[in-house]
């Protein structure tokens, strides 16, 4: 089956349209407060940071890695919440139990692990794949090998994304919860589709790009005018509300394209639309 990009566009915004109450209270627990919290607790690394002193660049790293190391702990549950709202948002969307947001909770803290081993041999898979390359074009001795390879291996690293970007609508949906067997079913789907998943994909995320570079310069603006405090709040707020928006929309294609691609037994769903 190939990939329809406009028919996944309709699809997520009809599914996101009729259950977007129960969207918002998943969403708004899972995704905007953790964001919001992380904001305001966590200092703005970029403050007072002087780009054009080598020195100032180069201690960044140090403040950062320090940063890890104190807040960890808020990381650590930031990333398990919006692990678990993930689940919960692509089960909201697509399961035929047609789950309350309770049941739908529960399948993301069941997936929360599967999904976190699943992640951890996405990055073992694409850490391996393009060492290999970037060794053997070391091991030749030719920079402009060494050079493309690196390129290559981006480009390995980015198809792998799109082969494995179903992992959380499998664990969600198919209610897989093997990580193996994830990676693998993820394959499955996306084969023949991925240069149109990678496009579709590319597109939203310059999409994104672009409203975060026109809302970042507003909110610029504002904390000029209302100072440090009254920004950062600000800030957290417009950050939140971008990220849960744009999160809530990608799932909701990450369940179209998983609808559309899953093929023939996917087709009783659209009873969600009747």
């Amino acid at each position: 089956m190939k990939f329809d990009m406009g028919q996944a566009w309709n699809e997520a915004v009809a599914l996101i349209s009729s259950n977007r109450e129960v969207l918002a209270i998943v969403a708004g627990i899972f995704f905007f407060l953790p964001s919001v919290v992380m904001t305001m607790l966590i200092p703005d690394l970029a403050q007072g940071l002087d780009s054009s002193d080598p020195a100032a660049l180069e201690n960044l790293g140090r403040v950062m890695q320090g940063l890890v190391q104190q807040y960890w702990w808020l990381f650590a549950i930031t990333i398990a919440a919006q692990l678990i709202g993930y689940i919960a948002l692509l089960a909201l969307l697509r399961d035929d139990a047609r789950p309350t947001v309770g049941d739908a909770i529960l399948v993301g803290v069941k997936g929360l692990l599967p999904s976190l081993a699943t992640y951890v041999l996405f990055v073992l898979a694409i850490s391996a794949a393009f060492t290999v390359l970037v060794a053997l074009a070391a091991a030749s001795g030719v920079e402009a090998l060494a050079a493309l390879a690196v390129i290559a291996g981006l480009a390995l690293i980015g198809y792998l994304a799109v082969k494995f970007s179903l992992s959380a609508a499998v664990i969600a949906i198919d209610k897989q919860f093997n990580p193996f067997a994830v990676l693998a079913r993820s394959w499955r789907l996306t084969q023949g589709n991925s240069l149109r998943l990678f496009g579709f994909y590319l597109l939203l995320i310059v999409v994104y790009f672009v409203i975060s570079v026109v809302l970042g310069i507003v909110v610029l603006a504002l904390v000029a005018v209302l100072g440090d405090d009254a920004g950062k709040m600000i800030n957290a707020l417009v950050t939140g509300v971008v990220g849960t928006a744009v999160t809530v929309l990608f799932v909701g294609v990450l369940a179209a394209a998983h609808r559309q691609l899953s093929g023939p037994s996917a087709q009783r769903l659209s009873q969600t639309f009747d």
